[in-house]
């Protein structure tokens, strides 16, 4: 395909074309925002060797009934209604490493700044949420 047939099917679908251009530069904008926003992505496996070699608090952003459903052991549940980086489990933690999770990774990308702006050195978000962790046959912690 060459630059002239390109254009010409601009030309001739213009409509598609500003829809194309406007869904690469966002896809764009969020990975830049993503890279320059100071939050760090982990996988499961990684964060495994967070927890196992740094010590790293890992913050369960989901609701009560899906915490007690299954989560990571050793994790903390705190709403993001009540999410605030000056929070008792989190203010003791601003020099360990803190994990976040939701259950896609949406969620945890909000609060993972909030932490940053706080002063929160080591933030990072599980890419995924809990559903990669299950997805990578890693264990769940039923109940409180």
């Amino acid at each position: 395909m060459t630059f002239a047939e390109l254009a010409a099917f601009a030309g001739r679908h213009p409509m598609l074309s500003l829809a194309l251009a406007g869904i690469t530069i966002a896809l764009i904008g969020n990975e830049l925002a993503n890279l320059l926003g100071g939050v760090r992505r982990v996988g499961p496996a990684q964060l495994t060797g967070l927890i196992n070699r740094d010590n790293a608090l890992v913050v369960d952003l989901r609701s009560p009934g899906e915490f007690e459903k299954g989560h990571i052991a050793g994790s903390k549940n705190v709403q993001p209604s009540q999410f605030d980086p000056e929070h008792k489990q989190l203010a003791a933690a601003k020099a360990l490493p803190v994990v976040l999770v939701c259950r896609v990774g949406q969620t945890a990308s909000g609060a993972a700044k909030r932490l940053r702006k706080a002063g929160f050195a080591q933030v990072s978000v599980l890419e995924g949420g809990i559903q990669a962790w299950q997805a990578a046959d890693l264990p769940l912690v039923k109940g409180r």
